[in-house]
């Protein structure tokens, strides 16, 4: 009979050896090579040595992560990039701190930009702005603009590690009461799309099938999932 989830305490299976950072509002942030400098920067607010930091980092290596944490300590606003309009920017800076999401995007407004890293600056306020590249790599018309980003504070995350992956597995699964040994994890790893939003899609998806099923995780069940998700979609 499947084993009732909950009964197996995940922690006793797996040994887990991340660092954990433990303060408010960061304890599901696992910490590795892969992001340690980036977390180094976030901490070092208000000191940074510009008013604005851009986090940069593909797609799913967890800078939405940090910049949440940062919003919470910092008890700032948080945009997207498309919601960025002159008028609005000393609504956005009222709290003196705020995160802009995915930028550039495909419609920058530029002057829009330029009024917010100005306004930043004249009222001490500060900017946490998440983006794919570098921000010398954005293709701005404006040259102050150009000039301004080139002078902000940037902080990489680089692609997720195992290290990383394996300990974002182990707590994924933990939280959904999901019972699995170090074999299971390996053989995701081996298999998976290397990003932190594939992970978690890929065990609620492996969760979803379980309950489906009214099976044990087993290998067979994730090779299941892993197969499915390799297919391409039709149409």
């Amino acid at each position: 009979m499947p084993t009732a989830r909950g009964d197996h305490s995940l922690e006793g299976q797996l040994a887990f050896n991340l660092p954990h950072v433990e303060a408010s509002g960061r304890d599901d942030f696992l910490v590795s090579d892969a992001n340690h400098a980036a977390l180094a920067a976030i901490d070092r607010w208000p000191d940074w040595p510009n008013r604005v930091l851009v986090l940069t980092g593909p797609a799913g290596c967890g800078k939405s992560h940090l910049a949440e944490i940062w919003r919470r300590d910092s008890d700032g606003h948080r945009i997207g990039i498309h919601e960025l309009t002159v008028e609005r920017v000393p609504t956005f800076l009222d709290r003196n701190a705020l995160v802009v999401e995915d930028a550039p995007g495909p419609n920058l407004d530029e002057r829009a930009m330029f009024h917010l890293i100005n306004l930043a600056r004249e009222t001490k306020s500060h900017v946490l702005i998440t983006s794919r590249t570098d921000p010398s790599r954005w293709e701005v018309r404006l040259p102050d603009l150009a000039s301004r980003l080139k002078a902000a504070y940037v902080a990489a995350i680089g692609g997720p590690d195992d290290d990383l992956l394996r300990g974002v597995l182990i707590k994924l699964f933990a939280d959904r009461q999901l019972p699995v040994d170090e074999l299971a994890i390996g053989f995701i790893l081996q298999r998976m799309y290397r990003s932190l939003g594939e992970a978690r899609e890929l065990v609620a998806e492996i969760d979803s099938r379980s309950l489906a099923e009214k099976s044990e995780v087993t290998r067979n069940l994730i090779a299941r999932v892993l197969a499915r998700r390799e297919q391409p979609e039709e149409g």
